[in-house]
């Protein structure tokens, strides 16, 4: 195949799926010339699995996108059709936010933002092989044999990657939804650059028409009253009413339904070994339910409109892989979906992933220098999990190009760094899921202070823009101005304030106290204090929800605040590049072989990998200390 030159670019992005976007538009923003290429323009950000954005852990590094000036949080604003706060009954370190998406205007609003984006180029394309120079990424080579030139190219490929979609004893090459597969790139990988790639799987349910359900058969789950959003921009004004916004409905397998796919075992794809990519534990299929979990008499099922202007409804908890018939006869058998049609089939699909190891802290890989990866190609299942990383490893390339420090993230500032260390320290032997018992530090990493955790962050690097930060100064500035005013305000145990605290079931003074330490009280509420200690401003739902959370939970915050810093002495031992394990007298091998393997940057990261213990990391310590006297330590 003849190439020939098609351009220069600061930086390339190879797909544009969730990660590709927020990778693309982090470059661009901050003024680096950018080209996103993708295998087909119409389906730039599609979501071929369920329709929603949030949830669990999720939900907080939507967040954490928008603190540090992505996008993901502003476009799901605009194009939500149900939102809802998750576990309001429980503390504020699992609380989430979770919006149900109308997935094509959110596509096409996402198309819009990057097409209407300065220094940023959107081209239709398939790359089939990198330009590779002493060791150094220098760009991509297109199907058709266009080379790009880059100083920096982020692969973000996704599930397209030598994409199989499995239905029954069907399987052919395609990517999610049908689309174009890319066959090429990551056998490149492999086979010419030295890359560990593997086979992963994942899978969706069927869409049924909306027309044939009867909805007097399932429960509604109707959209929060009271307004939130993912973007700190977003204004509760503009918040839609309840009654505007579409519920989902909640329903469940049957006897019948089990009976069906256990009698059908033998032509499920899982178990007779079409399939052979490794799926995701917590996202299991309907038919992988049934055998695990063969004591449970049912499951549930959610019903999830995918759009304001379509008609097609998503089953989530209904993937699976089974054959078409069995498909339409199992759906028949759930409670209100008797007469339910099938829009678009259930399907399994496999595809290629690099075990993520092979990468640093940055997402830069270790074999190839200025090529980063992403996404789905570094093994991680969610729209979320791979838009947080297209942020980070966009961001990582363009300080590297800058010349400027890297920006690795910490396990104690945001679920993004705990992902990324999961990933580059241990790996994932299946699709890695964000969960929030992942995170040890999760009371910092909470859905409300995402802001105040990584903004300032986000405007060192140029992303957050002016509009950003002055709301960021002012709500900043309000919440401090408020927690100390109720840390220094004693109130006194007047008449109507005894009367109150009895009527709460709350303890009585018997001296003044600080209206802090009342509001720490379970029974109380911020409302309450304020009706005896009014604050100087007119605080909005945020900054209340701020000021109470940091009181209430002061104690347990700073006891993980403490934590933080003996893990932080650890972080600050750095691992020269230069170090020979093997010459580490009493180490493991184990404890040798993995980290020469994953090459930690710090003691601390060393402690996290896999195989090595607290006596390897004591042994390691010591000999950092007597041979390399690191000033860092």
């Amino acid at each position: 195949m003849q190439t020939f030159e098609a351009g220069r670019y600061d930086v390339v992005v190879v797909g544009a799926g969730h990660a590709g976007c927020e990778a693309a538009l982090a470059s661009a923003r901050v003024g680096m010339e950018t080209l996103l290429i993708t295998l087909n323009v119409n389906m730039v950000a599609f979501m071929p699995c369920n329709p929603s954005i949030g949830g669990p852990a999720k939900g907080v590094v939507v967040r954490e996108i928008d603190a540090l000036g992505g996008e993901m949080g502003k476009n799901i604003d605009k194009t939500y059709i149900q939102m809802r706060m998750l576990n309001t009954g429980k503390g504020p370190a699992v609380r989430a936010l979770r919006a149900q998406a109308d997935k094509e205007a959110y596509a096409r609003e996402m198309r819009r933002t990057i097409e209407n984006t300065p220094h940023l180029t959107l081209r239709q394309a398939v790359v089939d092989d990198l330009v590779v120079e002493d060791g150094i990424c220098k760009g991509v080579i297109t199907q058709t044999g266009a080379i790009y030139r880059s100083r920096a190219t982020i692969l973000t490929v996704g599930t397209a990657a030598r994409g199989q979609i499995i239905i029954g004893e069907l399987k052919y090459s395609a990517g999610p939804n049908n689309s174009q597969s890319a066959d090429q790139l990551t056998k490149n990988l492999a086979d010419k650059y030295g890359f560990e790639v593997k086979r992963f799987k994942t899978g969706t349910p069927p869409r049924v028409d909306k027309k044939t359900i009867d909805f007097s058969k399932t429960t509604i789950q109707p959209g929060n009253k009271e307004p939130h959003h993912f973007s700190s921009l977003s204004k509760d004004e503009d918040y839609l009413p309840v009654e505007d916004q579409i519920p989902c409905y909640l329903t469940y397998t049957s006897a019948e339904t089990h009976q069906l796919i256990r009698d059908n075992l033998h032509r499920a794809p899982m178990f007779t070994g079409i399939v052979e990519g490794v799926g995701a534990r917590y996202c299991p299929s309907i038919e992988d339910k049934i055998v695990r979990f063969a004591d449970k008499p049912k499951h549930q099922l959610f019903l999830e409109p995918e759009g304001r202007d379509n008609e097609e409804i998503y089953l989530q908890g209904l993937s699976t892989s089974l054959p078409e018939d069995v498909q339409m006869e199992m759906v028949q058998t759930i409670p209100g979906l008797e007469k339910a049609r099938i829009i678009r089939d259930a399907y399994a699909i496999e595809y290629d992933m690099v075990v993520p190891s092979q990468l640093k802290p940055t997402f830069e890989t270790k074999l190839i220098e200025n090529l980063y990866t992403a996404g789905q190609t570094n093994g991680t299942s969610g729209y979320e999990e791979a838009a947080g990383q297209g942020l980070y490893a966009g961001i990582n390339a363009v300080l590297k190009i800058r010349g400027e420090e890297p920006m690795i993230l910490g396990r104690d500032q945001a679920y993004i760094g705990v992902l990324v260390d999961d990933l580059v320290t241990k790996g994932t032997t299946e699709p890695y899921r964000l969960l929030t018992s992942r995170a040890e530090y999760r009371l910092l990493l909470r859905h409300d202070n995402a802001e105040l955790r990584l903004t300032e962050l986000g405007r060192k690097i140029g992303l957050v823009k002016d509009e950003q930060y002055q709301h960021f100064l002012a709500y900043k500035e309000s919440v401090q101005k408020e927690v100390e005013r109720l840390e220094t305000t004693r109130l006194r145990p007047s008449k109507d304030l005894q009367a109150f605290l009895k009527e709460k079931g709350s303890a009585l003074l018997q001296d003044g106290i600080l209206a802090a330490d009342l509001l720490r009280r379970p029974e109380l509420s911020i409302e309450d204090i304020w009706q005896f200690s009014q604050p100087d401003g007119d605080y909005d739902r945020r900054i209340k929800e701020e000021v109470a959370i940091q009181i209430k939970y002061a104690g347990y915050i700073e006891k993980a605040e403490k934590q933080v810093m003996r893990l932080r002495k650890m972080e600050r031992k750095l691992i020269p590049d230069t170090i020979d394990y093997d010459k580490v007298e009493g180490l493991a091998t184990e404890a040798k072989d993995r980290l020469k393997k994953i090459q930690p940057r710090t003691l601390a990261q060393a402690s996290r990998v896999s195989g090595v213990n607290p006596a390897d990391i004591s042994i390691l310590a010591i000999y950092l200390t007597s041979h390399f006297q690191n000033k860092n330590n």
